[in-house]
């Protein structure tokens, strides 16, 4: 586990670094500097983060840019998006409709909590995210969002791996000064889940560090708990490693495979 540990710090230090911002979701929160802005630029731009990358920040910088006048706080809290066409397609099967479901629950949100934080303190990451599907759903009438994960077992079926809600976590919980932005202070990053994906869950598989097939919340579990193992404090340190390996499908990652 030291020589694996090692390998993956090699990968960490290569992969998480400034050049990572420009070409990826978190450029959005990023370009903002209020608290609030930051919040619901990271909620938005993980709800759209799927699909081919260029498309997904063409789709951010409508969003945020063009509907949203680079002001998502002024947005939210006025209710202008009230004014807009459902209709009107942002990202795939990401509509206007949708921006307006999570709009309403994030006045909703601010105006009880003031921060999406407060659902987390003192909560598991998954209780977390459960709380924040809760309370976007109680804010339009009970309906819950496809365009954000269950993490709840529904039927003896594991919950969700919640990829994208453990993407924006490790977004404002990480700081570590080069890409995680990390405003969130009462969320400890030892508390944080792996955001799996296929290129992490294959990396992991082949390093042994999985042995489900399925990419679910038991997987993410543990994944997670094997993470913990090399870095207790900061275990989601190594999604950078995992995803840059599996996206870039670079040789390394057969050294990685020599150290089962």
């Amino acid at each position: 586990m030291e020589r694996l540990k090692s390998l993956l710090e090699e990968k960490v230090a290569q992969y998480n670094n400034t050049d990572f911002i420009a070409n990826d979701p978190i450029s959005f929160p990023h370009s903002f500097s209020r608290h609030e802005d930051i919040e619901i630029v990271a909620l938005l731009a993980s709800v759209i983060a799927w699909g081919n990358r260029k498309m997904i920040l063409r789709s951010g910088n409508k969003m945020f840019h063009e509907i949203m006048h680079s002001a998502p706080y002024e947005f939210v809290m006025s209710g202008e998006w009230e004014q807009l066409d459902d209709r009107q397609n942002i990202h795939r099967t990401f509509f206007v409709s949708d921006l307006k479901y999570i709009c309403r629950g994030l006045r909703a949100i601010f105006l009880r909590y003031g921060s999406m934080e407060q659902l987390f303190v003192g909560h598991s990451t998954w209780d977390g995210i459960e709380r924040l599907r809760n309370e976007l759903a109680e804010a339009n009438g009970g309906v819950t969002t496809r365009h954000i994960s269950n993490p709840v077992s529904v039927k003896g079926k594991p919950g969700s791996a919640c990829k994208r809600m453990h993407m924006m976590l490790r977004w404002l919980c990480r700081n570590d000064g080069i890409v995680d932005i990390g405003i969130w202070k009462a969320v400890s990053p030892s508390q944080l889940m792996i955001p799996i994906d296929v290129h992490v869950a294959r990396t992991a598989r082949i390093l042994g560090l999985v042995t489900r097939k399925q990419n679910d919340r038991r997987t993410v579990e543990e994944l997670t708990e094997k993470l913990r193992y090399l870095s207790p404090e900061d275990p989601i340190r190594y999604d950078f490693a995992l995803f840059g390996v599996g996206e870039a499908g670079d040789s390394f990652i057969e050294k990685l495979n020599n150290t089962k």
